[in-house]
């Protein structure tokens, strides 16, 4: 039998298993039983269950169970039952158990978060088959509740899940498209996706206002920095992902997108003014918040204007409470950033950050470095009494209503049909391409050079930065645009910039890809190729292939654009706009400070 059809075949009948496992699974929360039975909510098979019911439900766990629902954790391999031997190890050394079922039910665990460098997103068959093995071990262990899967796919600079899935531009890529539908349409697909792959959650819109161009984090990952339009476009994909059924998850509140220090490696400070942060930061959160976001995740960031504490946000109950329960009225599930970055870990310790953040008013615990740790430590702290067991309740109550939400309790498989007739087909590929054409964004063109005639045939040259594709699956971005300026009626040649300067003689002109290039640094590599580039005579067309902010440090080219990020869409945006397949009409979402201001950009 061939390989692709014997995997399929495996996955059909894992998802049958399943289904009939979860027959009696489910019963739990959807078949009267005795009236004295906690477990038996008088909801009928197939339904929702109603909130009276789910505190039915949540009266009758163990403190175990509960506390495991607060804990979003990683889990290394690619299958449930049977990871690699690598990956059994590891799973080994972290967690005590060899496989990722066995860690659900060790930990009563309330969701698994994918990573690629975990091994959980080699394919959409494998990711689809490890989700049903993961909600197998979900029901048919401890309180039988299903899982919520989640992974980081913002799109853009940061994606867990590559090609065949589709990919489509990223925030600030879809902020220049400025189309609040195009954002929709973008998440609603992508959501669909995810949801085939048996993934309902996503932490994704980025809700960060992005002013700072010295952001080491955020960056291109924000849809701009007009409040009033990045809340427009954040609305918008909450609405797309949650119409797909997967949790929109708001991020970083209260706003991550003013800081100069990276939370992954340190603990950055927001200096910003409550009258500050009410103007720029809040205005997202809040649309997300009306939008009916299920989630909003916590930024490890230093706040003094909201909490002069000197604690996070994650840790922060003026913050968490505060503002975003009280002043906001978000009634929904709270998730804290991972609690394996250094923002949250440098005050306080690992045993003691999972508890702060429950009485911050955080719900649900995301990957912390030591689970076991983590979870005893909060069991501790109930018993203790620091934190009561209502406490507890209230977060696993909320997290089982977003399941019930998303549908969880009425299926929480899915299956290989459904992963074909919805994953990377053609009809997705094809709007992922029709929403990237609005979003490149022509800067500069003093020459005319763009559009350039394809129909003469032009020789070419396309060199700079490759950077790593996000997904391992896309680029390198300079041997993409020239494929695909080859197949629009040009010949373009690609090579590695250390080749570049000297094979310029006999190219119509040069492009060149930058990537981040860092302030008053002449003797940066990317700076000094543009200089040697551009003093060739040749005509050098400049495009920024992540940050807009490039051509403002580096010598002005024949032209300039901004694509917002190198993947595979975005480079074959760029290739249409520059042959004259379509006008430009990306409008920059940031103002590049010292050359052009916000809403900036040509259409010839």
């Amino acid at each position: 039998m061939p390989h692709h059809a014997s995997r399929r075949s495996l996955l059909t009948a894992a998802a049958m298993a399943a289904v009939a496992a979860a027959g009696a699974a489910s019963a739990t929360l959807g078949t009267p039983g005795a009236p004295d039975d906690p477990r038996s909510p008088e909801e009928p098979p197939g339904h929702h269950p109603d909130r009276a019911s789910l505190r039915r439900f949540v009266d009758g766990m163990s403190l175990a169970e509960k506390v495991g629902q607060l804990f979003v954790s990683r889990a290394y391999g690619h299958a449930a039952t049977d990871p690699d031997p690598a990956d059994a190890e590891q799973n080994q050394a972290l967690f005590g158990v060899r496989t990722a079922a066995e860690l659900v039910s060790r930990y009563h665990l309330g969701g698994i978060v994918y990573f690629a460098w975990a091994h959980n997103t080699r394919s959409p068959h494998q990711i689809a088959a490890l989700s049903v093995g993961l909600q197998q071990a979900a029901l048919t262990s401890g309180a039988r509740i299903p899982l919520l899967l989640s992974t980081d796919q913002e799109h853009g600079a940061v994606a867990r899940i590559g090609a065949p899935a589709t990919l489509f531009p990223g925030a600030m890529a879809l902020g220049a498209g400025g189309s609040t539908a195009d954002a929709q349409r973008a998440a609603r697909i992508a959501g669909a996706e995810l949801a085939a792959l048996g993934i309902r959650q996503d932490y994704a819109p980025v809700a960060d206002v992005n002013v700072n161009p010295a952001n080491p984090v955020i960056g291109v990952r924000s849809f701009g920095s007009d409040p009033h339009a990045v809340a427009a476009l954040v609305a918008a994909q909450v609405r797309g992902y949650q119409g797909a059924g997967v949790a929109a998850t708001a991020k970083h509140f209260p706003g991550h997108g003013d800081t100069e220090t990276d939370s992954h490696v340190g603990l950055p400070v927001m200096r910003h003014t409550r009258a500050v942060w009410e103007e720029l930061d809040e205005p997202p959160f809040r649309a997300a918040v009306e939008a009916g976001v299920d989630a909003v995740m916590t930024a490890h960031i230093v706040f003094p204007a909201l909490d002069p504490s000197g604690d996070p946000a994650t840790l922060s109950r003026p913050i968490v409470t505060g503002i975003l329960r009280e002043r906001l009225g978000f009634q929904g599930v709270v998730v804290t950033d991972a609690l394996d970055m250094a923002g949250v870990r440098q005050k306080y310790g690992d045993d003691r950050v999972p508890v702060l953040a429950l009485l911050a008013g955080c719900d649900q615990l995301l990957n912390p470095p030591d689970l076991g740790l983590a979870y005893r430590s909060v069991l501790t702290a109930v018993e203790a009494g620091e934190l009561t067991e209502g406490r507890i309740e209230e977060s696993v109550l909320r997290i089982l209503e977003l399941k019930s939400r998303r549908g969880l309790f009425d299926e929480a498989y899915t299956t290989t049909e459904a992963v074909d007739a919805t994953v990377g087909i053609r009809r997705h590929r094809d709007a992922a391409d029709q929403i990237a054409a609005g979003t490149t964004t022509l800067l500069a063109n003093p020459r005319g050079l763009v559009p350039i005639d394809a129909t003469a045939g032009p020789r070419l040259l396309v060199t700079g930065t490759d950077p790593a594709s996000p997904t391992g699956t896309t680029g390198p971005p300079t041997a993409v645009l020239a494929r695909e300026l080859t197949a629009l009626g040009c010949r373009a040649t690609a090579v590695p910039p250390a080749r570049a300067v000297a094979a310029v003689p006999g190219h119509a002109a040069v492009l060149v890809c930058t990537y981040n290039v860092p302030e008053q640094d002449d003797d940066d590599p990317q700076h000094r190729l543009v200089t040697d580039l551009v003093a060739s005579g040749v005509p050098v067309i400049l495009l920024a292939v992540r940050n807009p902010y490039d051509p403002a440090r580096l010598p002005a080219c024949a032209a300039e654009l901004a694509t917002y990020s190198w993947t595979d869409v975005e480079m074959r945006a760029a290739a249409r706009v520059l042959t004259g397949a379509v006008r430009p009409a990306g409008r920059l979402p940031v103002p590049v400070p010292g050359r052009y201001p916000l809403g900036h950009g040509l259409t010839r």
